[in-house]
């Protein structure tokens, strides 16, 4: 029996003619983007860079438990995708990464099956904020996604506050990037967990994810989990392997995580960045040292409370 989970990072695939759906014109930018007098970017610098880190996921050699032996369809329509993501127990997947327009389109299409997170430039002010409670009030997205590797500026910064504000009005979640980043253009550290703490305090009622699960701040994420009551985190992007990995840096993470904190960490199987399907995922975190009780909880349980879904 296929088991149900809540998915905290969800890509759309290529349509049927196999263009991607995915959005990020702003992850091509490079710190300065728009400035007439910067030279042609450096091959392999910047976002580039991510390739020269994971070269197993951009050759495709993949690690425990991945389909080795099945060819991802080209390009999926969105009842398709939705079909299989049934298949594989995903009862609610998050999005994000996608232009807001295609999200809500989707929504619309599937509004009890995805949960949206609205991409909204710190830099544009009240401007912003209107346009993030229209996509909320009248496109019926769910919340708001923080990448601070894109916008280069870190996710404590004030200009973002205003929308910090107005998820606490609406009673939405916010998704926020805090993990090490590679693109060696930017500090690494933008999406440090050190920056989750100044928002916390300031705004106690506001739910917050943290995505990627601060790694390798992971003792700094574990103590302000347990600082902060609305502070979750999500484990996407990591291949659920190395959680049970010595010296992987996780160990705090997962003694924390069956315990004091097991109500707080909830799971992102990106499951396009590995290769696996969310139930060969799903089976190596079965194997992992926690309860059992705590891995339904990792699963679907947790999230089901955070995302309110």
């Amino acid at each position: 029996m296929v088991r149900k989970v809540i998915d905290l990072e969800c890509l759309l695939p290529p349509d049927e003619s196999g263009k991607p759906r995915q959005y990020h014109e702003q992850a091509s930018h490079r710190i300065g983007y728009g400035d007439p007098e910067l030279l042609p970017e450096r091959p392999g610098y910047g976002f580039a860079n991510y390739k020269n880190i994971f070269r197993k996921r951009v050759a495709g050699t993949l690690g425990e438990g991945a389909a080795k032996t099945e060819t991802k369809p080209k390009g999926q329509s969105i009842k398709q995708f939705v079909e299989e993501l049934d298949r594989e127990g995903a009862e609610v997947s998050v999005l994000g990464r996608v232009d807001n327009n295609v999200l809500a389109d989707v929504v619309a299409e599937y509004p009890n099956r995805f949960f949206a997170l609205a991409s909204i430039s710190p830099f544009d002010g009240m401007r912003g904020v209107r346009e993030f409670e229209r996509l909320i009030k009248e496109r019926k997205l769910n919340g708001l996604r923080v990448a601070a590797l894109y916008n280069n500026l870190a996710a404590s910064d004030r200009r973002y506050y205003p929308l910090y504000a107005k998820c606490v009005e609406l009673d939405v979640p916010v998704r926020i990037y805090s993990t090490m980043n590679y693109a060696n253009d930017r500090p690494y550290d933008l999406g440090h967990p050190r920056h989750l703490d100044q928002i916390a305090m300031d705004f106690p009622e506001l739910r917050i994810d943290a995505a990627l699960s601060g790694w390798p701040w992971v003792q700094d994420l574990v103590g302000l989990m347990r600082r902060h009551p609305n502070l979750y985190c999500d484990t996407s992007a990591h291949h659920p392997a190395y959680f049970g990995q010595p010296g992987a840096g996780w160990e705090m993470f997962m003694q924390f995580g069956n315990t004091l904190l097991q109500d707080k960490i909830m799971v992102g199987f990106s499951k396009d960045s590995f290769n696996l399907t969310i139930p060969q995922s799903v089976a190596i975190y079965e194997k992992l040292p926690l309860k059992d009780k705590v891995i339904e909880k990792w699963l679907y349980g947790n999230a089901k409370e955070f995302l309110r879904c």
